[in-house]
């Protein structure tokens, strides 16, 4: 079963065929993703990273948390769930303060 890495402290100039390539050398990639800000598209210095196994995850944080790419420190680890975050309203807080001036 596929198990899936976080990997932080990317240069905002990595690509994910270098995440992919790197990560190859552990074993077999399933994906790699580059997490990338919406305002700007520059990216956020963080991804995700596939591997085939468990044991290859594992080979792969061995071999590169606290190594260094392209210039920076990798922070490698297994990925956590998402945690469901709260709905963001539009517009600026509310209009008025959350005080009803009507």
């Amino acid at each position: 079963m596929a198990k899936k890495l976080y990997v932080g402290g990317l240069s905002y100039g990595t690509s994910e065929d270098t995440l992919k390539q790197t990560f190859a050398q552990a074993g077999a990639v399933e994906s790699a993703m580059i997490i990338m800000d919406r305002a700007t598209g520059r990216s956020k210095g963080f991804g995700f990273v596939e591997m085939s196994t468990e044991e290859e995850a594992q080979k792969a944080i061995e071999m590169f948390n606290g190594k260094e790419l392209e210039g920076r420190t990798l922070t490698v680890n297994e990925a956590r769930p998402m945690e469901p975050r709260p709905r963001r309203e539009g517009g600026f807080g509310g209009g008025f303060g959350g005080r009803d001036r009507f």
